[in-house]
């Protein structure tokens, strides 16, 4: 174990549940990894909605991480409950798991996944404030230079950076495409007293609205706020074109009001109890058919290498998964050297991600469609939401 590793430096870039994943997998045999993260402290940014962890993916990683128990006294029973609403407001049908189905898909919130596996690393791990610029070459191994003028060296990259991610070039220059949705996130704090009605709709599930081709998806979270999605097939210059200020939440609901027009009024409660500024999300995946030659020592996981659509529900289960089969490759013996391990790792990584991507992007079009509500009252809750 570790040959291929053993007495190299391994640097993550991004701190996000893949790379938390992959630096607990390597530090439990020994490896030398550090991950660098743009964000200054782990409660830089807000985190979005719910997840529900797969047995056969997320939480199959968690298992091998040995951070099952640590999961079980975080997550959160109950918050499986699914509502499949009309624009109305009309409950057509709702799904709380069984108690096996609540096992195998259990929901924790993002706040606790993050806190639960930087708790498991060896102190001084993560590098904070770490916002990556630049790569190069240096001896047999890389130079890593970060905006605020530092730099690292690292005998192994892993880009684990996300939708937008500066190191993906480094590896191939294969671009995302644009699915035709276009998503406006907002949340709302103390949503028992700022929303009541939304919060007594919700009842600590998720809610699936759907109606003219439109989709608006709620999620309750632990921290009593509830964060919401619309989702309108507009073009992907809508943003500029709209002319709207996120910051102003007046803008905001008289967009609403027009584009979700008989809609039911509960649903403007959500825009006159949220924080500013709202955050727009085009919705880009990769190609289903990219591949790119393997490199000797720098690699890709996650939306990082393979950003899709979040309607399948598989973002989050994806990037555990990539960092258990990574992790597998690089402490096994079945490989001479680290390129033929990544080569390995890469190619089942894609055909992984190919498959959960066409999914995702059938599942948009689904959910986006007259069709919608058939579709999900026969599936579902297919997705956790687009920050996945």
């Amino acid at each position: 174990m570790m040959n291929l590793i053993k007495n190299k430096k391994i640097a993550i870039v991004g701190g996000g549940p893949g790379g938390l994943t992959l630096a607990r997998l390597l530090q439990m045999n020994g490896a030398d990894v550090k991950i660098y993260e743009r964000d200054l402290n782990k409660d830089a940014r807000a985190k979005g909605a719910t997840l529900d962890l797969h047995e056969e993916s997320g939480l199959k990683a968690l298992g091998e991480a040995g951070l099952i128990s640590a999961f079980k006294a975080n997550y959160r029973p109950g918050a499986e409950l699914v509502r499949i609403i009309d624009k109305y407001a009309t409950i057509l049908t709702e799904d709380l798991a069984t108690p096996e189905e609540e096992i195998g898909r259990p929901e924790i919130d993002r706040g606790p996944l993050q806190q639960l596996l930087l708790d498991s690393l060896q102190p001084g791990t993560v590098i904070w404030g770490s916002h990556f610029e630049a790569l190069s070459q240096q001896d047999n191994g890389w130079k890593l230079s970060f905006k605020d003028g530092t730099s690292a060296f690292a005998d192994l990259v892993i880009a684990a950076d996300g939708a937008n991610s500066k190191l993906r070039p480094y590896v191939t220059p294969i671009k995302p495409f644009y699915s035709g949705i276009m998503v406006v996130e907002g949340s709302v704090y103390h949503s028992e007293t700022a929303s009541p009605r939304m919060h007594k709709l919700l009842n600590g599930g998720k809610i699936f609205a759907f109606g003219d081709s439109k989709t608006l998806i709620v999620s309750s979270k632990g921290d009593g706020s509830l964060v919401f999605y619309t989702g309108v097939k507009t073009g992907e210059d809508w943003i500029k074109k709209s002319g709207i200020n996120f910051s102003d939440k007046a803008q905001l609901l008289d967009w609403f009001k027009a584009e979700y027009e008989d809609w039911d009024p509960i649903w403007q409660e959500l825009f006159e109890n949220a924080a500013v500024p709202f955050v727009t999300r085009p919705i880009y995946c990769m190609p289903v058919d990219q591949t790119w030659e393997a490199q000797p020592n720098l690699t890709l996981l996650g939306d990082a290498a393979h950003l899709m659509p979040p309607f399948a529900g598989e973002g989050v289960n994806m990037a555990m998964l990539d960092a258990l089969e990574l992790s597998k490759c690089l402490l096994g013996d079945d490989f001479d050297n680290l390129q033929s391990a990544i080569t390995d790792y890469e190619k089942d990584m894609r055909t992984r991600a190919s498959e959960a991507a066409q999914e995702s992007l059938d599942s948009g079009e689904l959910l986006h469609s007259p069709g919608a509500i058939s579709f999900m009252t026969n599936l579902g809750s297919p997705c956790d939401g687009p920050i996945s």
